[in-house]
């Protein structure tokens, strides 16, 4: 569907979907400050997040407002993760040098870190993880986990062996 403001509504229209020729839904219509506050209202609410999700919030968070602590190490944060199916852990996604070797065709890796997450409190849980990561080069906690065989041996780092099933 397209999203459009329009005057004093936001409309829905123009529904798609690629798996049907034809979809047949009318346009809707809302009021934009009642559609405002439903969003944020939304986007505020956490009640659906367990643990790890909640963790992986806030250590997010917190790494980001501290913009020095990878540039020593020529990283970049990608993204954090807590996938429902790892209830017990979040995934930390670097690169580097940064994503601006990518565009620039230059040698990059992804490294992923994996932390372990318990029923503490997440709130606690973030700052003492944010504390870790911070202490040292996420390199030498993380495995490479995206460039090339290539790109790893020209930055000097091993390519990880695939694992048999």
């Amino acid at each position: 569907m397209t999203i459009q403001r329009d005057g004093d509504y936001v409309l829905w229209d123009e529904w798609r979907n690629p798996e049907e020729d034809e979809v047949d839904l009318p346009a809707f219509r809302f009021e934009a400050q009642e559609y405002r506050r439903e969003v944020e209202r939304a986007t505020a609410d956490r009640s659906w997040e367990w643990p790890a999700r909640t963790v992986a919030r806030l250590l997010e968070q917190d790494l980001r407002e501290r913009t020095d602590w990878l540039a020593r190490w020529e990283c970049e944060l990608g993204a954090l993760s807590a996938r429902p199916w790892e209830p017990h852990q979040v995934n930390v996604f670097l690169f580097h040098p940064g994503r601006s070797a990518i565009r620039e065709d230059r040698p990059w890796l992804q490294f992923r870190m994996i932390l372990a997450v318990s029923s503490d409190d997440p709130a606690d849980q973030a700052e003492r993880l944010a504390e870790q990561l911070v202490a040292g080069d996420p390199r030498q906690a993380a495995e490479v986990c995206g460039g090339s065989p290539d790109f790893a041996r020209q930055l000097g780092y091993s390519w990880p062996q695939r694992r048999r099933a």
